[in-house]
């Protein structure tokens, strides 16, 4: 990340945690208005999902894809689908956003062979403080696409 953005990342990562727990309010006290929000966000994250991720997930997010059938990478990518299975029940939430940001690697990945995007997003958006809360924003719309994909 770059030197100028570092300083604030502690008080984003609090702004991100305030704002994902009004989003959990207002999704409860307005329950219309909100599904029809839930569902703005996570066709933004499958937009995003398909655009990023896809290449080695697969579009389901089972990790079947172009990059596992020509054996391209030295891992096979995780089964998204199956999160909240592996976890008891709970999708893990800041987990799957610590690693699409980067804070977290991936075990058995060696290298880091999967993108840093919390970095990429926020360089795509242009590098200031609002650019990387929209790169915040584009990574939480992955997050709750991969959520909403969880198989039973």
């Amino acid at each position: 990340m770059k030197a100028r953005l570092q300083p604030v990342l502690g008080e984003m990562r609090y702004v991100v945690s305030l704002l994902t727990l009004m989003m959990v309010i207002l999704l409860r006290v307005t329950p219309g208005t909100a599904v029809a929000q839930q569902e703005e966000v996570v066709a933004a994250g499958k937009r995003e999902f398909h655009g990023h991720c896809a290449v080695c997930h697969g579009l389901g997010g089972k990790g079947e894809s172009v990059m596992t059938t020509l054996n391209l990478l030295t891992v096979k990518p995780t089964d998204l689908t199956q999160l909240g299975k592996r976890h008891k029940g709970q999708f893990p939430f800041w987990q799957v956003y610590r690693i699409i940001d980067g804070r977290e690697e991936v075990k058995g990945h060696g290298s880091r062979d999967m993108p840093i995007w919390g970095d990429v997003f926020t360089e795509q958006e242009g590098g200031t403080l609002a650019d990387e809360t929209r790169g915040i924003g584009r990574t939480l719309a992955i997050i709750h696409y991969i959520q909403s994909i969880q198989e039973k």
